[in-house]
This record gives structure tokens, C-alpha cells and sequence, in this order.
């Protein structure tokens, strides 16, 4: 499956999950650590941790394996590993702390298709 549709499937589990403000970056040509950053957050760790099983589940349904995870435990930054594919899911706070969308800021950000 190609990048590009792994990183749709993962924001429209996101929301799924009612994850707030989804974002999807192209880092395509910017960077070799991913070709594409699911960027999102929830409103307590609870949701964070819903929001990434989630994710996983509809991702390991499409086949595509999970090299890595960090985070869940504490579920303040998420961090789902698919190679091509990285997922962070944020705390509100965390989010606007790390301001992920600003370090990228030359990325192109890609529509989220409807499922």
C-alpha cells in the first residue's frame, strides 16, 4: 500500500475517535525520516490512547506493520512508527508545546479524504 494511502486510513482513524484537528504532512523531498507526518491531539490521555489503538487496528487491517511505538503508556505524545508513515498523537497541550505543524512548516499539508 502506498504511503500516501496509509497516512488517509490513519487520520480517518483519528477521526474516528472525534482526535481533534488532524493534519496530514507531505515531508516528501524535505526529509529522509518519513514521507509523510499524521499529525493530532486529544483531550486527555484516555482519548490519546483510544485514538493510537485506533490507528493501529485499521492499520494492521490494511496489512501495514507497526515498526515502532512510543509513548502509549504515559499517552502524552504518541508516536506510531510505519516507516514511510510516522502517526503522533498529542496531549492538547503537548501539541501546541512541540508545535510539530511550525518545525515542518515547509511541508505541504494534504486534504483528508472521506472515508
Amino acid at each position: 500500500m502506498d504511503a500516501g494511502r496509509v497516512a488517509q486510513l490513519a487520520a480517518q482513524a483519528v477521526l474516528e475517535k472525534k482526535g481533534i484537528d488532524p493534519v496530514i504532512l507531505d515531508l516528501q523531498g524535505i526529509t529522509l525520516i518519513a514521507d509523510y507526518f499524521v499529525i493530532a491531539s486529544g483531550t486527555s490521555t484516555v482519548q490519546v490512547q483510544a485514538i493510537a489503538g485506533r490507528v493501529e487496528e485499521i492499520l494492521d487491517e490494511a496489512g501495514v506493520e507497526l515498526l515502532h511505538r512510543e509513548g502509549l503508556e504515559a499517552a502524552r505524545w504518541v508516536l506510531l512508527d510505519y516507516g514511510a508513515v510516522v502517526v503522533h498523537i498529542f496531549l492538547e497541550e503537548e501539541r501546541r508545546f512541540y508545535d510539530l505543524e511550525r518545525l515542518w512548516g515547509d511541508a505541504r499539508r494534504i486534504a483528508i479524504e472521506s472515508p
